[in-house]
């Protein structure tokens, strides 16, 4: 049996053929369905034009993926040439793997060939990182950061997770044109950023230290995969992240993910994402704390150091960034974005802190 859930559909709408990801509605046996084509991997698509669709993730329901994906166009999809002088793949050996110019190249300043390995360890020297697990933190986190840094330039290092397509995220775009992210590299599997590197050791290090990033969050694209258990689920890449920007030398700062709204008990107060993250991690690391917000923080093996911080979410929710996460607006799930603007403003103090007297 194949794995994939491949459909042969009509495109009958067709979005703005320039976005990262075009929206699309589609007919399948006479039925009309929302579609989307990631114009950088398959190119755009016009009316009338026949495609083939991975129907997979709304035939299940999913809440982060309403969508069918076009797996290829064959009406005007199969003339593309690729990145000219690539040669690292993404999404390697899939159908979908394409060659990408990776910041680690050997003419990278800081992360090519020439710097000895041994000059890596601690090279970051005190820069800020924060890990986030869930997209729907990055718009207050950058938020809260202007709040007590205004100016200072935050980056963004998407990593698996959730979406790997880099494209998706709207509210990537959306911190781009009001000037609350600097920059976004999409590490590992993930793809699609404005640079892709191999590693996330390789994005953090190419951010804060090539491209001036005063302080880089890590973290998924939109939507986290998970089965409900302790290991599986995509949270568990902030434990990853959080090691090696502790090994670059980094202020390693955990953004919890909290709720006050999620119905599963799991997620319910400190979500087993975060939790299992503290309970793991092999080195001491800062969590971000609300103020004013009773949480049961777990005893934990590694002294971490518990940093509170006021949060203003009338502020946020006047800025006109997303106030819904998970189906859930601002005052069903205060504790979740009351969690992510205290993880900004403590980086945004991080930032402060790290700046030269």
């Amino acid at each position: 049996m194949a794995g994939l859930k491949l459909r042969r559909a009509t495109v009958v709408e067709a979005g703005d053929p320039e976005a990262p990801f075009q929206r699309l509605a589609v007919e399948i046996a006479g039925a009309r369905r929302p579609a989307v084509a990631d114009t950088v991997l398959v190119g755009p698509a016009q009316v009338g034009d026949d495609v083939v669709l991975n129907t997979q993730a709304l035939d299940l329901g999913l809440g982060s993926g309403g969508f069918d994906v076009v797996h290829a166009n064959l009406t005007r999809g199969l003339e593309g040439e690729g990145t000219a002088g690539a040669h690292v793949m993404k999404l390697n050996y899939t159908s979908l793997q394409h060659a990408v110019m990776p910041v680690e190249a050997e003419a990278a300043p800081s992360v090519g060939i020439s710097p000895p390995v041994d000059s890596l360890a601690g090279s970051l020297e005190g820069s800020p990182a924060a890990m986030v697990f869930n997209h729907g933190q990055l718009a207050p986190v950058c938020w809260g950061v202007a709040q007590v840094a205004p100016g200072a330039r935050v980056g963004f290092v998407q990593t698996p997770g959730g979406a790997l397509a880099g494209g998706l995220s709207e509210v990537v775009r959306e911190l781009r044109a009001r000037d609350l992210l600097a920059g976004h590299v999409t590490a590992g599997t993930a793809f699609g950023g404005e640079a892709e590197a191999i590693t996330t050791a390789g994005a953090i290090h190419h951010g804060l230290r090539d491209l001036g990033w005063d302080a880089a969050v890590t973290g998924p694209g939109p939507g986290v995969i998970g089965s409900g258990s302790a290991l599986g689920h995509g949270g568990l890449y902030a434990l990853d992240s959080a090691h090696v920007a502790i090994a670059l030398g980094c202020r390693a700062l955990i953004v919890p993910r909290l709720s006050s709204g999620d119905a599963r008990p799991r997620h319910q107060g400190l979500s087993h994402h975060t939790g299992t993250v503290l309970r793991l991690l092999l080195a001491p690391a800062t969590v971000a704390v609300p103020e004013g917000l009773d949480v049961a923080w777990p005893a934990q093996p590694i002294q971490h150091v518990w940093r509170s911080a006021p949060v203003d979410l009338d502020g946020y929710s006047a800025s006109g960034l997303p106030t819904r996460t998970m189906g859930r607006d601002l005052e069903e799930d205060r504790a979740f974005f009351a969690a992510a603007l205290a993880g900004g403003v403590v980086l945004g103090e991080m930032v402060r802190e790290a700046a030269p007297a």
